[in-house]
Order: structure tokens, then C-alpha cells, then sequence
């Protein structure tokens, strides 16, 4: 047996950059080992293969792992091949992975792979790095949503996701009745690690796919969205007193004087927030007041831990999944009129500039006279006042005046606005989409945005200084390539950002979304410029938000539908209450770090459900303009196509087979299709007249082709 100070000497000796990779007989030459002893390296070397920390190249030497070997995210393309994405790294580091060497990988799974060529210049072209996968770390994949194909012997699934690109085997006594067209889940037995296909079990029969609602229900099933609350947590719920008691109230900043209001969509039912205003001489108070969730879901509880498990709700447009019981979300959490409430408020003092000279954070009491419409406030604006918001009017032009100074202050310093079209569907009671009509913004949604960032601004900024362990929603600075890529790409409208090719800052972007304000390529600029942004995430470190252009920022405002909202509410009443105790301290520094991740992973699948149901039912309601003709804006161009994007935000794909009478070659450094005979140019931008020619609502895809003329 080999002696472990020896295992460790050889590793150092492997993985050291300045030594050149050996293979066995000359790492026995250069150790000097006499022919007795090579087992005892031969053994060391496969204990350390074993382990993970040396690999073997494809030349026969023993190389770091590292440098071999490198694990990641698997992104199947549904053709055979895939990429790897290296953890925390960007899409201009994957690695190709070509058919044949995908294992039985599935879109999503953790992989390893081992790099076979370095990326770099080939025949002329940038090139990625190629490799093949050596093992599958975690898979991504256990129940998988799909339409059920009957067979002689049980029957066959084929994924609603085309990216799987594998048909799962369900034998006959695990089809649990299921019929032939059937929307069905099936958990996955076997994924077909030794040269089969996987198969697997049904475990739920959602129903037809024509069936109203099914569609979304795939959705929800296929992201592992829990919908229905558990039992304990149920119960939970329905124990919760729907009145505040005057025990409840004591000790608590009393504001049930204070004129107050709710501000909201027509249709919205989970009211989190309210605002008070008073205008004097000199500035403003503003007090935005949140409802007092931590009161009612208590940590360590049911509630708290599926509030947890879901992180977030999910707004679907047909339904929404909400993260706590209605027994709350819509009841006693809710901000409704006519009702004593609890809540959080945040009590802020601004001069007439903007200036923000002191604020309060505060546990209260408060009672809201009016439930508002963003509709309704902004007629009030415009002039046109509904006969019972009469008594409200000088209230709310005092709120928007308040608001344009905010907003007015944070355009002064940087923050970026994406205020792009972006669209909401409106579903019929058969669950077909009638319609896609704009997202309703104006002067009364933009008044909330702006008290609702001031305060996450307010509330941050305080415990950053109370040095009080929190968490922060941090926006980081984009990176310098993607920043180069943008430019390149921006050169073909005549646009340009200045950056020192390390950082870039937000007023370069705030000039550039002003310069194409009301141009034809605004939403496909505003779009490509919105991806070479980092995404914004949860932690417990602060950061700072690149976009807003804010050293501080917090989530703070929306504790019903958002658990960081809810766990920093907890810590806050804490620490107004004197109870941080050390202890406390050092029991929060341990869970937020897992509750910022958890956060982060739930809104990223909440937000990809959301994209992928929205894409669906486009698709759904382009089935009716078969054959009609749209003009629209080239949004994407690839080496199989171009991207086309109508006035009502759908996007549809011109196949490159499609395109008219020449042979098109790729720029994609220039993001352009070129004729080689005609040198007919197709780039991001242009204005194009297209004709709806399929629509393939499984795979929820949507062809033109051109129309010439």
C-alpha cells in the first residue's frame, strides 16, 4: 500500500502549471522509480483519477482535471448534439459537444466533459471548444411532461420539450390507463445509460391537449411548479384570524388617520402596498406601507417552509400560483379598503429636489380608503376625474408630482429604462388567447415604480450601515465582452457606447435608449441590450443594482409574492425591536446565502415558465392568420434563419431555405445574412413584409417567409 505524503507529492507534481503533462513511463523516469515500485505509482495515479483531481488526455498523459475536464450545464440542441456551459461562465464559453458523445445527457443535466480541442482560430473562423462528455454529474430531468403515443406493448412519450430529443418507453402495466393523443407526466425509470432509449412510468394523465387550460398545466408540470398546498400548511393558513385585534395593534406606529391609498391593476387581488402623502413647504412625506407578512407566517413554520420551497409566486395568464394560501395572500395580508391592516412602512422626508433628508422604518397600523386603479389615477392626471376620485385629485397630482422629481433624480444619476413594448394576452373562457394587446403603463404605474424603488433604495441602504446581515438584490456591471459584442453589433444602425473596455457606465446606455426612442429597431436594440446585462440576483452581499444605477437595493415591497421581501421584513422588525441578539446575528449570516440562491433559482423558473407559456399562446393565436400577411422587424439573425418580430411583440423565423433565389452566407460577427449572388444584406433592424406560412402550436413555433415585391 502507498503512502499518502507520496499521493500528494505526485499530485503537486501533475497539476503543477510550470511542469509539461507526462505520461506513465515518464513520470517514472523523472520520480526516478526503479521497475520494483511502479505499482506503487501505477496505484497512486488511479487513486487519484478516482478522487478527481488528475485525468487522462487523449495522448495518454496525466494531466490537473482541471484542465481536461470541466462540469457544467448540458444544452441539448434536439438535433443529436449539444453544448456544455462551464459553471459560472458565459454562452462564448460553451463547448460543443457533437452527436455520438452526448452520453444519454438530457437538456439540463450537470455534466462533466473532458475538452478534446481548445477553442481558438480554425480555417480562418473562430472557433469553440470541442469535447465529448465522460460523465453526467446530476441529472435535470425526473418527471417529463409529454403527449402519450400508444403502442402494441404500452406505448411511447414524446417530450413537450423538442430539446430532450429522446422518446420515452412506457411498458404496458405503467401507462395508468393512459390514451393514445394524451397529455400525460412520466417519471423516469431508466435514462438509457447502457445503449437504450430511457423509459419510465405515467404518473398523472393531465388530459387532451385541447382541452382548455391543459397547455399551461404542461407548463406548470413541466417546471416542477408545486400548485397545491400541503395539508399542514393548508390548515396553517385557515387558523389565521382574518381581523387585527387590538392586541395585535399595540405598540405599533398608529397611521389609521392617515388619508391612504392602494394603487393597482384592475384585476389584481394580493394588495402588498400602500402610500400616504403629505406636501409642505419645504418637500414631501412620503410613507409607503407594506403589509406585515412576518406577523402571520412565522419562521420554521408549514407556512414559512413552502413559502421557501416556492420562493416566489408565478403569474401565468390565465392563473396565477401564488406562494402563500389565499387565506392570506388575498386575505388578511391584503391591503383592502375599509380594513385595519398590518404593516411595515417606510416613512421617508424629501426635499423639493428629490433629496431624501431622513426616514423612518417602522411596525403599523393602518386603514386604506380607497382602492385605486393605475386606469383611473392616470385619467386623474390627464384631466379627466372620475366623479369618486373627486376628494383624491390634489392627493394624487401632489403623488405625481413627487414621482417626476424622483424619477427625474434617478435618470440624473444613470438608471437605465427598458421601456420597450411588452405585451399581455388576453385569454377567452374557452383558454384560447382573443387577443395580445400592449401592457397598460403610464403616469400612474410609473408613480408607484418610483415610491416603491425609493423605499427598496431607503430600506437598504439603512441596514448596509447597521452593518445587519441582510439580503440585497444586486445588479452587477455587464460584462466588458458583451459589451464589445453590443457595439459591434450597434455600429450597423450608426449607434455607438463609449466604455473603457472594463467598465461601462449607465449613462452611456440611458443616451443610447433615448437616441433610438421612436425608431424602427427601438424594441430589438432595447432587447439585445437588456440580454448583454448580467441578471440581477439575490445575496447576501451588497453589490449595488448597475441598472437602477444604485449603490443599495433591496427587495422590500413585496412580501406576499416574494420570500427575500419576507425574510428581510423578519430581520427588520428584529432589529427595531432590539432582539439581534449575537446569536440571531450569527443564525441569519448562516441561512442567507441558501435563501438568496433558493430565491434566485425560483425566479429564473418562475420567469422561464412565464416566457414559455406567453410563447405558446402566441404561437396559438398566430394559428388563425395562416396565410395573411405582416410587416415586421428583423429581431434575430443565425446561420439557420432570421428572427422576424411583428407590431404585437410575436416572433416568427424565416428559414434560411426560405429566403428568396440566392445562396445566403452568415456575418455573424456583423449579425447579417449576405447573397452571394445577389448581395442582398439581411440584418437586425430592417423592416421586412412576411406571410404567416406554418404554426406548430406543440413546439409553439411560428414560419414566414418573406414576401417579395
Amino acid at each position: 500500500m502507498y503512502r499518502e505524503d507520496r499521493k500528494e507529492i505526485v499530485a503537486n507534481l501533475i497539476c503543477d502549471e510550470g511542469i509539461r503533462p507526462m505520461r506513465f513511463r515518464e513520470l517514472c523516469g523523472f520520480l526516478q522509480i526503479p521497475k520494483e515500485e511502479r505499482s506503487e505509482l501505477s496505484e497512486i495515479l488511479d487513486a487519484l483519477i478516482k478522487e478527481g483531481r488528475i485525468a487522462v488526455d487523449s495522448e495518454g498523459r496525466y494531466v490537473d482535471d482541471k484542465a481536461i475536464h470541466v462540469t457544467g450545464t448540458f444544452m441539448a440542441s434536439g438535433r443529436g448534439f449539444g453544448f456544455v456551459r462551464p459553471e459560472g461562465l458565459g454562452r462564448d464559453d460553451d463547448i460543443f459537444i457533437p452527436e455520438g458523445k452526448t452520453l444519454s445527457a438530457m437538456n439540463g443535466d450537470t455534466v462533466k466533459a473532458a475538452v478534446t480541442l481548445q477553442a481558438g482560430i480554425r480555417d480562418g473562423r473562430k472557433k469553440r471548444a470541442e469535447g465529448i462528455l465522460v460523465k453526467i454529474v446530476e441529472r435535470a430531468h425526473h418527471d417529463i411532461v409529454g403527449v402519450f403515443m400508444k403502442k402494441a406493448r404500452g406505448g411511447l412519450v414524446r417530450p413537450d420539450d423538442a430539446r430532450l430529443g429522446v422518446m420515452i418507453a412506457v411498458s404496458n402495466e405503467h401507462t395508468k390507463g393512459a390514451e393514445d393523443g394524451q397529455k400525460v407526466v412520466v417519471t423516469i425509470r431508466d435514462y438509457g445509460e447502457h445503449g437504450h432509449g430511457p423509459s419510465g412510468r405515467i404518473t398523472e394523465i393531465l388530459g387532451n391537449p385541447d382541452t382548455p387550460g391543459i397547455d399551461i398545466l404542461s407548463v406548470i408540470r413541466s417546471y416542477g411548479i408545486p400548485t397545491d398546498f400541503p395539508e399542514e400548511v393548508t390548515d396553517e393558513a385557515k387558523s389565521v384570524s382574518q381581523t387585527v385585534s387590538e392586541r395585535e395593534i399595540k405598540g405599533r406606529l398608529d397611521l389609521r388617520d392617515v388619508v391612504t391609498v392602494t394603487i393597482d391593476g384592475d384585476d389584481a387581488k394580493d394588495l402588498d402596498d400602500a402610500v400616504t402623502l403629505e406636501k409642505c413647504d419645504d418637500g414631501f412625506t412620503l410613507g409607503v406601507h407594506i403589509a406585515d407578512v412576518s406577523h402571520y407566517v412565522k419562521e420554521g413554520s408549514a407556512l414559512d417552509g413552502e413559502a421557501l420551497h416556492r420562493g416566489t409566486s408565478v403569474y401565468f395568464c390565465d392563473r396565477v400560483i401564488p406562494m402563500l394560501p389565499v387565506e392570506l395572500s388575498n386575505g388578511i395580508c391584503s391591503l383592502n379598503a375599509g380594513e385595519d391592516r398590518l404593516a411595515l412602512s417606510c416613512i421617508m422626508t424629501f426635499d423639493t429636489k428629490g433629496n431624501l433628508k431622513d426616514h423612518r422604518v417602522a411596525e403599523s397600523v393602518i386603514h386604506v380608503n380607497k382602492r385605486m386603479s393605475y386606469s383611473k389615477v392616470a385619467a386623474v392626471l390627464c384631466g379627466d376625474v372620475p366623479e369618486d376620485y373627486q376628494e383624491y385629485e390634489t392627493l394624487l397630482r401632489q403623488m405625481a408630482e413627487l414621482s417626476a422629481i424622483l424619477r427625474k433624480k434617478r435618470e440624473d444619476r444613470g438608471a437605465v429604462d427598458f421601456d420597450f413594448p411588452e405585451c399581455k394576452l388576453i385569454i377567452g373562457p374557452d383558454g384560447q388567447t382573443e387577443d395580445i394587446v400592449p401592457y397598460e403603463r403610464n403616469d400612474a404605474t410609473r408613480l408607484i415604480e418610483d415610491f416603491m424603488l425609493a423605499a427598496n433604495e431607503t430600506v437598504a441602504e439603512h441596514f448596509f450601515w447597521t452593518e445587519t446581515p441582510f439580503v440585497y438584490r444586486n445588479h452587477e456591471s455587464p460584462d466588458p465582452e458583451k459589451m464589445n459584442q453590443l457595439n459591434i453589433f450597434l455600429t450597423n444602425f450608426g449607434y455607438h457606447i463609449h466604455h473603457n473596455g472594463e467598465t461601462v457606465h449607465t449613462k452611456e446606455l440611458q443616451k443610447l435608449l433615448h437616441k433610438i426612442a421612436g425608431t424602427p429597431e427601438e424594441a430589438v436594440i432595447s432587447r439585445l441590450t437588456l440580454r448583454s446585462m448580467k441578471q440581477a440576483k439575490y445575496a447576501p452581499e451588497c453589490l449595488g443594482h448597475f441598472g437602477l444605477a444604485a449603490r443599495y437595493y433591496c427587495h422590500f415591497t413585496s412580501p406576499i409574492r416574494r420570500y427575500p421581501d419576507l425574510q428581510i421584513h423578519r430581520i427588520i422588525k428584529e432589529e427595531l425591536n432590539g432582539a439581534l441578539s449575537p446569536v440571531r446575528m450569527t443564525h441569519y449570516e448562516n441561512i442567507l446565502t441558501d435563501v438568496s440562491n433558493r430565491s434566485s433559482v425560483c425566479e429564473r423558473r418562475a420567469d422561464e415558465a412565464e416566457r414559455e407559456t406567453e410563447k405558446h399562446k402566441k404561437a396559438e393565436f398566430m394559428r388563425r392568420f395562416l396565410g395573411e400577411e405582416f410587416d415586421g422587424v428583423i429581431s434575430g439573425v443565425t446561420g439557420w434563419g432570421l428572427y422576424v418580430e411583428l407590431p404585437n411583440t410575436v416572433e416568427g423565423m424565416i428559414r434560411m431555405e426560405d429566403l428568396p433565389g440566392d445562396y445566403f452566407r452568415y456575418e455573424e460577427a456583423n449579425a447579417r445574412l449576405i447573397g452571394e449572388r445577389s448581395h442582398r444584406i439581411y440584418a437586425l433592424g430592417q423592416r421586412i413584409r412576411v406571410l404567416v406560412a406554418a404554426v406548430d402550436t406543440v413546439a409553439s413555433t411560428i414560419d414566414f417567409i418573406p414576401v417579395v415585391g
